[in-house]
């Protein structure tokens, strides 16, 4: 089953970011299953998935959290509250987990991949994103979001993304210090409130012609 043209652009046209949620409705469990099976799927370069997703239930952790994101309300008025997360690096051993999954998963033997192996190890060691791989796992987090984030919207529940917290606060509320992963953002989720005066106001956005070139 797809969404048609009409179902996804009505859904990215009431997307918006939420300022204001509503504390009293929680997303269904149904739902939310759905929303974090939208993580799991997410794509990211060469399949590495390098990222772990927290979902923060505990109230005294969402207090935690808003006082170290400046005290936006978001944080912990929304029905959930995702906290997203990034290797610091990515190993070999990390390669290796990902090749024993693909071999399993497809039925694959492990020495068909020694060249895939060979590939995506010196891509590491030697590729562009060598010198900052950190920086290069942010950027496949940040695919995540956007999915998820569509996701939300396709289903009816409406997201914030946050980058205005403070990460090391965060990573150690969190417990992620001496770890390897690190905060990169968060997106609170849940259902608009009905006074938030954002939901109708009109999106922003450049003419198509201004940033979509066909070549």
């Amino acid at each position: 089953m797809t969404a048609s043209s009409t179902e996804l652009l009505a859904g990215l046209n009431w997307r918006y970011a939420t300022k204001k949620f509503d504390p009293t409705r929680r997303i269904p469990e149904s739902t939310w299953a759905a929303l974090e099976e939208a993580l799991r799927l997410a794509p990211s370069s060469f399949g590495l998935q390098p990222w772990k997703f927290l979902v923060v239930q505990t109230p005294e952790l969402r207090q935690q959290l808003r006082a170290a994101s400046w005290g936006q309300s978001q944080v912990t008025d929304a029905s959930h509250y995702v906290v997203f997360t990034a290797l610091r690096s990515t190993t070999e051993g990390d390669v290796d987990r990902f090749l024993r999954s693909q071999s399993e998963t497809r039925g694959t033997p492990i020495e068909a991949l020694a060249g895939y192996r060979k590939v995506l190890v010196d891509f590491l060691a030697k590729g562009w994103a060598s010198k900052d791989l950190q920086g290069w796992n942010t950027r496949q987090v940040y695919l995540a979001l956007g999915q998820f984030m569509t996701a939300a919207a396709l289903l009816g529940v409406d997201t914030c993304p946050m980058e205005g917290l403070d990460m090391a606060a965060y990573d150690r509320i969190l417990g992620l210090d001496g770890t390897r992963f690190t905060t990169v953002c968060a997106c609170a989720v849940g259902h608009r409130a009905a006074d938030d005066k954002y939901a109708t106001a009109k999106k922003v956005r450049y003419p198509l012609a201004d940033v979509v070139e066909r070549r």
